[in-house]
């Protein structure tokens, strides 16, 4: 079970953008782990090509401990933006992956770049069979979560988990853009689905943001994980002029959630790759020991890089 104080020990940078002239450019973002069979971790992550349009890489690394190293990749792209006027034309990032009938789906929010306002997110569905290893196929050309009546405006960040018979996610959605800018507020939501593939979004707020706060006015990419007395923990990113990390707790399976402003500490220094961000987190249990994958400065221009949980 995860106290509500955290001391997260920074164990380093992972890995920075790597310019290839061809599909990397620019940023390693939302980094999201799939812990593997042979106890490997698969990384995922979102890159930038040099028209700025994000697909998805991904490399593996062998984690014990303290101790990591990348052992092969990083590879790509395994998904790409969709077609011309598609909701996700300027950019696939995959944020949640969960297995399922021996293949992986991908949750992913698929962006498109706008004139009124800076960017349009929608939520879409990718899978990745087996014969396709290491590619995923996008499932549809409509988002899976899109506009509507509880969903007026944009969405995007889902975090999937399997309870059951019952998917249920956790995502971002927007209140209202303002006049100009990233002007916005932005908070995280739920929905549900039979199939993992068809979703119902319930309009419920899980994380509303911090009235206390007036600098506040976006938190994003939850990450939630069932503890072992059936608590749910959610790590997620908040927005004020700059980006750092956050953390919530429900007792009651999700239908109300208690936010731990100040509860996610660090037991060493900053490095120069974070030093004035965190960002986009994504915890994960490995070995007896939980790891946090997070972006630093410019949410994913300094690359992710790897904290553990000291107990």
């Amino acid at each position: 079970m995860t106290k509500e104080i955290q001391s997260w020990r920074r164990l380093g940078v992972v890995i920075a953008p790597q310019k290839n002239g061809h599909w990397w450019h620019s940023h390693a973002s939302y980094p999201t782990a799939f812990s593997r069979a042979d106890g490997l971790v698969d990384i995922y992550f979102s890159v930038r090509d040099v028209r700025n349009s994000g697909s998805l890489a991904k490399l593996t690394m062998e984690l014990v401990g303290n101790q990591f190293k990348i052992v092969n990749g990083p590879v790509g792209p395994l998904f790409s933006p969709g077609s011309r006027g598609a909701f996700d034309a300027d950019g696939v990032s995959v944020t949640s992956l969960i297995e399922k009938d021996g293949a992986i789906l991908a949750y992913y929010l698929g962006w498109s770049v706008g004139t009124s306002v800076p960017f349009t997110n929608f939520i879409g569905v990718a899978i990745r069979e087996e014969s396709r290893e290491p590619d995923f196929d996008r499932i549809g050309l409509a988002p899976a979560i899109g506009r509507s009546a509880v969903d007026p405006y944009s969405m995007g960040y889902p975090w999937v988990i399997r309870q059951d018979d019952v998917y249920r996610m956790w995502y971002g959605s927007h209140l209202f853009w303002g006049k100009q800018g990233v002007e916005m507020e932005h908070v995280i939501k739920e929905a549900v689905s039979d199939d993992g593939l068809n979703w119902t979004a319930t309009g419920k707020i899980a994380i509303s943001l911090n009235r206390d706060d007036p600098d506040e006015f976006a938190v994003s990419r939850p990450c939630v994980i069932v503890e072992a007395d059936g608590r749910l923990s959610m790590w997620f990113a908040r927005r004020r002029a700059k980006y750092d990390l956050a953390f919530a707790t429900s007792t009651d399976d999700g239908r109300s959630w208690i936010r731990h402003d100040g509860a996610i500490s660090w037991a060493n220094e900053a490095m120069a790759w974070d030093n004035d961000e965190q960002t986009y987190p994504c915890v994960f249990d490995h070995s007896g020991h939980r790891y946090m994958l997070y972006n630093g400065n410019g949410y994913g221009l300094s690359g992710f890089g790897l904290a553990i949980l000291e107990k």
